[in-house]
């Protein structure tokens, strides 16, 4: 978990403005006959009510949905998952999203649902509190799992919401969309998949490494790579402020065995996290010679864009389900570091391991991520995944071959780890918004005609729309 980046207004400013206000409709959230959708809702068996919070022009509701620990095995217990519903109108298309983290328990829009007018259904990632069996079997959180915890919560409301469906999510929850539609490819009618990482060969990551050699300008990446080197020189200076302030914080460093580890870790993942949550033009807020730069310059640099609490226990906790996955699944980049002597670097990119308590048993299975890739290439259909120019984590990427249908992998220039349809280039843009209308049964005959025509059907509304950059920890194998 990272710290929040004083720039990072300026880029959802920048996204937000990028997003093309179609005609908004004025329909007024109904339900089917008489029956209030509330009630609908809850006359599913095993959902209940959390929290009702109102919002113009929808219904809001947090919700809880009975899911079984084993998929496989539904008798051998069960747990509460958490989702949200955002009603708009049973007439309308319904978008599900997934982060692959927390839900978040206020009201929010995604891309596709603003394209789409429609409602949206979000969950929580099974394990990730307080969607947790009690007690944890670990071995039961898997893609599979977690696609068939998708799979029922739409089966219950697809009686509801009966018209067309498009899975979306970013960064995990892209990932997450796409396993979801490996698994059960004929749930949704579409799948919009933002900077989804696809580490295919967990120990082949030379693409990273040409990532960084060339991504942004040649002063930027020396600026970067100056103060993260810096920040080894001055390691014993600056691990004494470190320890001051875990001890002022109550931090402490358990999982990951030492002060020392966690100081390096923070360090590495620096230049990472720029690139994944800042833009080109934020090159200038980096000291431009790091070696007449004092402590505090370095320490501050480092700890806005790392966050020197990642790595103590109480900011791995809540991410312990991630990591847990990294180290069974999903794979975790490596990176070199080429402009760093040896003698700076104790450690290097640390394992997944490290990040999750001993008590856990891992043991990482190579080919969950070639599956997903090989069917992904091969018979992807109505799929469309997005990537930033400049975000590290499109280094390795899905693509789509041959057998593909009617799927798509758009990039788009100068964006990073917040990179969106409303990014990319006027015909990418145009086409991938013409792609999803049609996809969600809403697609105008002016815009079968002519894709360019093609623009969100809701207004773009600035509490509900404007998003954060999707924030997922640095992968350290």
């Amino acid at each position: 978990m990272r710290k929040a980046l004083r720039w990072l207004l300026a880029l959802t400013v920048l996204i937000g403005t990028l997003s093309t206000a179609g005609a908004a409709t004025a329909a007024v959230p109904e339900a089917t006959g008489t029956t209030d959708i509330k009630d609908q809702l809850l006359a599913i068996p095993g959902m209940s009510l959390v929290e009702e919070k109102p919002y113009t022009g929808y219904r809001y509701f947090v919700l809880q949905y009975t899911q079984p620990v084993d998929h496989r095995h539904p008798s051998k217990g069960t747990f509460q998952q958490r989702i949200t519903v955002l009603h708009k109108d049973v007439s309308r298309p319904t978008v599900f999203y997934t982060g692959g983290y927390n839900v978040s328990t206020n009201p929010g829009r995604r891309e596709p649902t603003q394209i789409v007018d429609g409602n949206q259904v979000s969950m929580e990632y099974r394990f990730f509190t307080p969607s947790r069996p009690d007690p944890a079997d670990w071995s039961k959180l898997d893609i599979w799992q977690a696609a068939s915890d998708q799979h029922r919560i739409f089966k219950a409301l697809k009686k509801i919401y009966t018209k067309n469906w498009i899975a979306t999510g970013g960064s995990k929850g892209g990932m997450t969309a796409t396993y979801f539609e490996r698994f059960y490819p004929h749930d949704m009618d579409g799948v919009v998949a933002y900077v989804a990482p696809n580490d295919v060969v967990n120990d082949e990551d030379s693409a990273y490494d040409r990532f960084f050699a060339s991504v942004g300008t040649k002063e930027c990446r020396d600026r970067l790579n100056g103060v993260q080197r810096e920040a080894l020189v001055r390691r014993e200076s600056l691990e004494k402020k470190y320890q001051a302030y875990a001890a002022e914080n109550g931090y402490t460093f358990t999982t990951i065995g030492s002060l020392d580890r966690a100081y390096e870790a923070v360090v590495l993942d620096y230049v990472w996290g720029f690139w994944q949550y800042s833009l080109l033009s934020d090159c200038d807020t980096i000291p431009a010679d790091a070696a007449t730069a004092t402590d505090d310059e370095i320490w501050n640099s480092v700890d806005t864009i790392s966050g020197f609490s990642a790595y103590a226990d109480q900011g791995l906790e809540p991410y312990t389900p991630y990591y847990y996955q990294a180290g069974t699944q999903l794979g975790a980049p490596t990176i070199h570091f080429p402009y760093i002597e040896r003698k700076y670097i104790r450690y290097g990119y640390q394992p997944p391991r490290n990040f999750v308590p001993r008590d856990i048993p891992m043991r990482f299975q190579p080919g969950a991520m070639r599956d997903v890739d090989n069917w992904v290439a091969h018979h992807a259909q109505h799929m469309l995944f997005v990537y930033g120019q400049n975000d590290p984590w499109g280094a390795e990427r899905f693509r789509v071959g041959a057998g593909a249908k009617d799927a798509y992998v758009f990039t788009a220039p100068g964006l990073n780890h917040g990179a969106n349809v409303a990014g990319l280039t006027a015909d990418e843009k145009a086409l991938a918004t013409a792609r999803i209308l049609a996809w969600a049964g809403v697609a105008s005959p002016a815009v079968q005609a002519d894709p360019s025509a093609a623009k969100p059907l809701a207004r773009f509304d600035a509490r509900l729309d404007v998003r954060d950059v999707e924030r997922e920890p640095a992968l350290r194998p």
